[in-house]
């Protein structure tokens, strides 16, 4: 199977309008809310892991270079490894307490624990 990548995500293939114009929706970025105005979910998990215990941080609002940097920044105050997956930080092992910890300290005031 071919692997071309489609400039065209619509559906459209071919149109008999002659005066047919394609025209794209410009989705514009998520801006980042301040951390006062985050309000984040940590809660520990276990599914999907081989039963090894992950502390999961949902509900940030922003780019996702932004959460990319508060990932690393979590997991250097942690000391653990962990990754940035479809919204979600991910830290290994189970560390809600420093997870809040850090939070509150740099000012996610709305951050609670589940």
């Amino acid at each position: 199977m071919s692997k071309k990548r489609k400039t065209d995500n619509s559906g459209i293939v071919y149109s008999t309008d002659p005066d047919f114009q394609f025209q794209t929706e410009n989705t514009s970025l998520p801006d980042t809310l301040s951390p006062e105005a985050q309000l984040l979910k940590v809660q520990l998990d276990s599914k999907h892991r081989a039963g090894k215990l992950v502390t999961l941080i949902k509900g940030f609002v922003g780019t996702d270079s932004d959460l990319e940097l508060l990932g690393k920044q979590i997991k250097n105050f942690c000391g653990t490894g962990g990754s940035v997956k479809d919204g979600e930080i991910i830290i290994q092992g189970n560390q809600r307490e420093k997870v809040m910890q850090y939070l509150q300290k740099t000012g996610y005031k709305k951050a609670k624990a589940i």
